[in-house]
């Protein structure tokens, strides 16, 4: 093997890594996946779930695309949630609790199972870069391989620096060692580099847990799944979760540790994610509050161990055993392993273009956590879409990329290259603008035909997806065309305190109404015959439901998203010069050169440019 060139060389196997070698491989690239330890493939590191708000629904991205990160979801649940489901669909999400050693086995044995995929363990301690472009990797053994690309999931393992209390060492997760020499030649290649900071709780027995004391969290009582593939059914049986709360006793011991904690003493300089704060962060930002969720959730369907989510901490073990057994449930607690914070190297995703390759060296893609994101689902859809644009650039194909209204996997790329981050970013539904077109139910029908133009997503699965789309399309098509009298009509509006009807009326408008939901239109026996007959499933079911009564909404925001797409289309040249528009604000100028947005939509996105800046650019541009 180490005398064959690659097309691909993916770097580190954890979720970006799986889904970039799954991609590359797929669309008919010989690639190797080199990662530090073969055991931990798809190794979820912090919490043992994929999905949840935002996160779900780019799972169901990956999945339509003919990605991997869905399949395994599903083959390795033990619990199943529909987040949202009291707001509109837009909101709703899907999320799964995972048996994290089945997780991991699954994904290893979906990769054995991929047509041209190498494997090999070893650190990458650099690159070969020749004329600006990368044409191999090198190992701690000193062994050279040869590639026509390169894609760099390296996690959290760049230089990382695990902390608990006073204690500090190098390390990538707790019992794996550190990647070093890529930052440093990355750095002399002229990139910039930055730092970043995650956590982790600690991992408990369960058998130690008094789980009397704790408010029970069972799964939905028709779990659904990820995959819009008939692989594997939805969850019979389910595991539950728990859920416990913290208190001013809790508190006060945590506080008595503040002064060795790495967070507060100066050790710990780099930001972690807002939005997933650590326990002392929590208490310390947000000292009125009493007391906080924690959510005591199983790791499996037959280990003990237990994933104390909301309790990351990087304060010393005994500060944590301590106060932990002071939480309802835990006051036996015994530890597998106490929560740690780690810091790590990542690079500002600005030096990217939109299809994750860098601007500096050519045919190198980042993804993942070096591009300064969070969790699980951001990371594997990155990796997805590198391991496809690598794989296009070998081929000498066009490049693919997803516009914001396209897909949640658009609005994560777009905003991390067009606006940067200085903290870990995380996908929230608030970010992105067109989120009523992004649903996680139609993720097939926007995906999956690009997916089976690049020869990732198969015949069944674009099948598949026609099937539903067109009897979703045609049950709508029934409810326009079908009209109820009053004598059937009315029964149902009253039990509903919705206004009667005096004439036949369309069951389009009727099913419209706010109030009124496919169970009650169903009491007609003319749409449950129609159900009957047409055999449709609970896919096109929901679907006719949200084409009926967010059909205005729909058609809105995608005439929005057309009028500002059009932007997208005025193009700006590679080497466009910015310094010429001296009517164009410093700032602007400055954000343009070291952006380079590819077209003026792009530029209007950036930090610092306004409304302003925007109609100057367009006249320099002849527009």
């Amino acid at each position: 093997m180490f005398n064959e060139v690659y097309d691909v060389i993916v770097v580190g196997g954890g979720h970006a890594g799986s889904e970039a070698a799954a991609a590359a491989a797929n669309m008919g690239s010989k690639t190797l996946l080199i990662t530090m330890n073969l055991q931990n493939i798809a190794q979820m590191s912090c919490n043992p779930a994929m999905g949840g708000i935002a996160k779900g629904q780019i799972v169901r991205e990956i999945d339509a695309l003919g990605g991997y990160s869905g399949i395994v979801s599903d083959t390795s649940a033990i619990q199943f949630k529909m987040l949202n489901k009291s707001k509109g669909p837009a909101m709703w999400s899907p999320r799964v609790q995972s048996d994290r050693m089945r997780f991991a086995e699954d994904w290893r044995l979906l990769l054995e199972n991929t047509p041209n995929l190498d494997f090999y363990q070893e650190m990458v301690s650099g690159l070969v870069v020749e004329n600006g472009k990368v044409v191999g990797v090198k190992t701690s053994l000193g062994i050279e391989v040869k590639t026509k690309s390169v894609v760099l999931t390296n996690g959290t393992f760049l230089n990382g620096l695990i902390h608990i209390g006073e204690k500090q060492f190098g390390g990538g997760r707790a019992g794996e060692r550190a990647a070093t020499g890529i930052t440093e030649q990355l750095v002399d290649l002229g990139f910039d580099s930055g730092r970043m900071k995650t956590g982790t709780p600690p991992r408990v027995d369960g058998r130690s847990l008094d789980y009397s004391k704790m408010i029970i969290q069972p799964g939905d009582d028709n779990p659904e799944k990820f995959s819009y593939l008939d692989t594997t059914k939805p969850l019979k049986e389910q595991r539950a979760c728990h859920m416990t709360y913290t208190s001013t006793e809790v508190h006060d011991l945590l506080r008595e540790g503040f002064d060795r904690s790495p967070m507060f003493n100066g050790r710990i300089k780099s930001l972690g994610p807002r939005y997933c704060p650590s326990i002392e962060d929590k208490i310390n930002r947000f000292a009125d509050k009493d007391r906080h969720q924690l959510f005591v959730e199983p790791e499996g369907w037959n280990t003990v161990e237990v994933y104390v989510n909301g309790f990351s901490t990087s304060l010393p073990e005994d500060v944590q055993f301590k106060a932990l057994r002071s939480v309802a449930g835990f006051e036996n607690v015994k530890f597998f392993r106490p929560g740690y914070a780690i810091e790590y190297d990542y690079f500002p995703p600005t030096q990217l273009r939109h299809t994750l390759e860098t601007k500096l060296v050519d045919g190198l893609y980042f993804a993942g956590q070096i591009n300064g994101t969070t969790g699980y689902e951001e990371a594997a859809s990155q990796g997805l879409m590198a391991g496809i644009n690598a794989s296009l650039k070998v081929q000498e194909k066009e490049p693919f990329t997803l516009n914001r209204d396209e897909a949640y996997i658009g609005v994560l790329i777009d905003d991390l290259i067009t606006k940067g981050t200085e903290e870990p970013y995380r996908m929230f539904t608030s970010r992105a603008e067109y989120r009523t077109l992004l649903r996680q139910d139609n993720a097939d029908l926007r995906l999956t035909p690009k997916g089976y133009e690049l020869g990732i997503a198969s015949e069944k699965r674009l099948k598949r997806m026609e099937e539903k789309h067109n009897k979703a399309e045609q049950f709508v098509q029934f409810f326009r065309d079908t009209s109820v009298a009053p004598e059937e009509a009315n029964p149902v509006l009253e039990s509903k305190n919705s206004a009667t009807v005096k004439q036949k009326d369309k069951m389009f408008k009727l099913f419209a109404r706010p109030n009124i939901t496919l169970e009650d239109v169903r009491q007609f026996k003319v749409v449950e015959t129609y159900i009957q007959d047409n055999n449709l499933d609970r896919e096109v079911l929901e679907q006719t439901e949200i084409q009926v009564k967010y059909a205005g909404y729909i058609e809105k925001e995608k005439n929005n998203a057309d009028k500002l797409n059009r932007l997208e289309y005025v193009k700006i040249p590679e080497n466009f010069d910015y310094s010429q528009i001296k009517s164009m604000s410093m700032e602007a100028r400055e954000k343009l050169k070291q952006i380079k947005p590819t077209s003026i939509a792009q530029a209007s996105r950036i930090s610092g440019v306004s409304p302003n800046d925007i109609s100057v650019l367009l006249v320099y541009m002849g527009r």
